[in-house]
């Protein structure tokens, strides 16, 4: 197995690193090979725009879409973005690394996401879900808050972690991968009375990088999140009423 492990964190030293080192050492323990894009530390440019292509299709109107079928049909992809291309194309499960910022990812991992999974070559009208690109391929959400778990629980006032990480999840199924449930570290900044003690805090990381480990013993056994694909949809493009993700849509 070859796994890419997304890395988005500006600090080297934070508890996101120490996981992407988790991941990356139990992966490789296991057998498998592993490639880490630290999106920070490689320069990653997280902004789509014109400034990219340098031959367009149309030089009067900038769309995004149009410009990355041309450039995929031409060979004339953006350096970083084919590379993280071949990265995702070696891999047969993909982890996604990240703090919750401002109830989603950081915008930098956005970017990632509206430049790498171009159109045309990634996705199409109907190259998406059970027929989508990376299909038989897994990815996985590993997440860090600053808030304690309470809050981000289905009545929380942070909202329900499953609702806040649905456009990601989604994203990864539109693309064709088999979306395994997320590992979640809640309180990674001392969220909660009860880790306000550094001591406390530093055990209560601790076990998190330890559950982190074995959810990855486990992987190959992990159950997907209940997508299936076309037939998850009506046909004006609605979650079933009876999809068991009917709530977070």
């Amino acid at each position: 197995m070859h796994a890419l492990i997304v890395h988005c964190h500006p600090e080297p030293d934070s508890f996101n690193a120490a996981l992407t080192a988790t991941a990356r050492h139990k992966l490789t323990e296991a057998g498998a090979t592993v490639t880490v894009s630290d999106l920070y530390a490689e320069g990653f440019d997280p902004v789509e725009g014109p400034q990219h292509y340098a031959e367009r299709a149309d030089d009067e109107y900038f769309s995004a879409l149009t410009e990355q079928r041309h450039a995929g049909n031409t060979a004339a992809r953006p350096a970083d973005v084919q590379r993280e291309i071949e990265r995702l194309e070696a891999a047969d499960l993909v982890v996604l690394q990240f703090p919750l910022w401002w109830h989603a990812q950081p915008a930098m991992l956005k970017g990632w996401f509206d430049r790498v999974l171009v159109y045309g070559g990634l996705y199409t009208g109907r190259k998406r879900y059970d027929e989508g690109y990376f299909r038989g391929r897994r990815a996985i959400c590993s997440v860090t808050t600053g808030g304690p778990a309470l809050t981000f629980s289905r009545h929380g006032r942070g909202g329900p972690i499953e609702r806040l990480l649905w456009p990601i999840h989604y994203s990864l199924h539109y693309m064709g991968f088999d979306v395994l449930p997320p590992h979640v570290a809640y309180g990674v900044q001392g969220g909660g009375i009860a880790y306000q003690d550094k001591a406390a805090l530093k055990t209560h990381l601790e076990a998190y990088k330890t559950s982190w480990h074995e959810r990855l013993t486990w992987i190959d056994h992990a159950q997907r999140l209940p997508f299936t694909g076309w037939a998850d949809w009506t046909e004006d493009g609605r979650l079933r009423s009876d999809h068991p993700q009917r709530w977070l849509a």
